[in-house]
């Protein structure tokens, strides 16, 4: 059997014990610092919606009425609807976003209760939640490795995570998957070693709870039972140490914990089921087919933003170079993870990380979809990556070797200036389809007086959108909603006409109202061409 590595925190380690509570400390700041600077973005906007017990159809219906609305009255949706209670907001989800369960929905309700529903308390819930995550990356570690140097540092490498603090900073429920990534990763490990039907209740829990964050934990449980699965298949046919009994126990103890999970999901289970059309409908835009240039560029994106997140631009080369070097890193890690560790440490990173992405990959390659190039849903591998850089960096400082240290000190450095870079920025690559949001609101701004024209859109996402914008629009701003036909009766001549991401046949029937044409607004690359104007003779 290999030994596991050991390492003791002498007096030669002070300088990285040192290193590594500046990390900590460095990596807590970033997860609250500029809490409301950057884009209150359409998903988050949807967490406020949906936590403050209101659908999407009843907003629509009360706005789109070829009526003219000050910007600012769309942030009512984003309070507590008067007279709701808890079963309004699983409605609101099991209605029109069933693929989200109602866990952090519930949690955010309660917490606008008690605080109210400003950006700041919205994003303070998932920024709190990314702290549990510090200690169990510590505890997974040191059940993986059995030192506390590598448990340390992988700690500290989460903690100035730029992916990990970009969506700690998301008021959605991604800092609480990794959260239950974590947790149930660490009970996993606690049940197969002790084997005590309180881990393995621990255990169940987590995995329950983690099914009830989101439906793509299910990747993290897949991963585990193939862990299990070829953990046993293993020792079967290279026994050690007389565990293969221990083993075979901890597969049927596996499938029992987690088919006892499955039960306990199964009222949402049924939900999934019975409004499986509404989910189709509402996940569509994950089967468009990008190209394979397109998901190979985004593997790489995605791979690496644990550590960098530096933006050079899509089609640029030295954005990819620069990330290429950090693949090149995670390789060497996970080989030397599987030379030096036991069978037990390195087949559970290995699995953790390329179970889940493989299930995202090969339905891509084969059905056509781009699933796996959204960074977000590949959280259950990140985990796994994070530890396995930090058993190298760990075995490679203990060497003293200058060249490691730079190393160290590069992807250090890396890290905390892409954290300091996406702080200071109003929109990151995570705000989607509001990304251009801010340089909208900042050009409507600029005119004295002015009217946005839009309807609900041709892929009926603009009420996110116009919610996620008015947040960033002035108090002279008024918004003109209109449906299908549209009137255009209250148009008014003394304003500035803005026209946002209108439907086609909105963007019709205003050419021909005024005329003439519109044209997207300079700069196209800043708007995306969702920003309109008629053409002025």
């Amino acid at each position: 059997m290999k030994s596991q590595l050991t390492l003791n925190w002498g007096v030669s380690t002070n300088g990285l014990k040192v290193l590594i509570v500046v990390l900590l400390v460095i990596g807590i700041f970033f997860r609250f610092f500029n809490l409301d600077y950057k884009v209150y973005w359409h998903d988050e906007v949807y967490t406020s919606m949906r936590a403050a017990g209101f659908t999407r159809a009843e907003i629509d219906q009360e706005l789109f009425q070829n009526q003219i609305v000050p910007a600012q009255e769309l942030q009512k949706f984003q309070h507590l609807k008067p007279g709701s209670t808890l079963v309004d907001t699983i409605k609101s989800l099991a209605l029109e976003d069933p693929q989200h369960p109602p866990f952090y929905f519930l949690i955010a309700r309660f917490w606008m209760q008690v605080f109210g529903s400003s950006l700041t308390t919205s994003r303070l819930l998932p920024a709190l939640f990314s702290l549990l995550s510090l200690p169990l990356m510590y505890g997974l570690g040191l059940q993986l490795f059995g030192s506390r140097q590598v448990a340390s540092l992988a700690t500290a490498l989460l903690a100035v995570s730029p992916f990990d603090v970009l969506f700690a900073q998301t008021a959605r429920q991604y800092s609480l998957l990794t959260v239950m990534v974590l947790g149930s990763s660490f009970f996993l490990l606690l049940a197969v070693r002790s084997q005590t039907w309180r881990s393995w209740g621990l255990y169940t829990f987590s995995a329950t709870l983690g099914l009830y964050i989101h439906p793509f934990f299910g990747l993290t449980l897949m991963a585990q039972g193939v862990y299990v699965l070829l953990l046993t298949d293993f020792t079967l046919k290279f026994p050690e140490e007389n565990q293969v009994l221990l083993l075979n126990n901890s597969l049927s103890k596996f499938c029992l914990t987690v088919g006892g999970a499955l039960v306990l999901y199964s009222p949402w289970l049924f939900v999934l089921i019975t409004n499986y059309q509404r989910l189709s409908i509402t996940t569509d835009w994950t089967k468009v087919s990008p190209g394979l240039d397109y998901l190979l560029k985004l593997w790489i994106l995605s791979f690496t933003c644990p550590f960098l997140d530096l933006d050079f631009g899509f089609n640029t080369i030295w954005t990819y170079l620069l990330r290429l070097l950090v693949i090149f890193l995670i390789g060497v890690a996970l080989y030397t993870l599987c030379r030096q560790t036991q069978r037990s440490s390195w087949l559970f990173i290995l699995t953790s990380i390329f179970v889940p992405f493989l299930l995202l990959v090969l339905p891509d390659l084969v059905l056509g979809g781009k699933r796996s190039a959204t960074t977000r849903y590949l959280i259950s591998c990140f985990p796994g990556l994070q530890l396995a850089v930090a058993y190298l960096l760990t075995t490679k400082l203990q060497q003293e070797k200058r060249f490691w240290r730079g190393i160290v000190a590069m992807l250090l450095t890396g890290s905390i200036v892409s954290c300091t870079v996406s702080a200071l920025s109003e929109s990151w690559w995570n705000k989607d389809l509001s990304y251009a949001n801010a340089a909208i609101a900042q050009r409507i701004n600029v005119a004295s007086l002015s009217l946005v024209v839009t309807d609900m859109g041709d892929d009926y996402t603009n009420t996110g959108d116009l919610i996620s914008l008015s947040y960033r629009l002035h108090d002279n701003v008024q918004l003109l909603l209109l449906s299908q036909p549209p009137q255009f009766e209250q148009l008014r001549s003394n304003v500035e006409l803005f026209v946002f991401r209108p439907s086609v046949k909105l963007r019709q029937a205003l050419e021909q109202k005024f005329h003439r044409k519109l044209k997207p607004i300079e700069p196209t690359d800043e708007y995306s061409g969702q920003l309109w104007q008629p053409i002025k003779r």
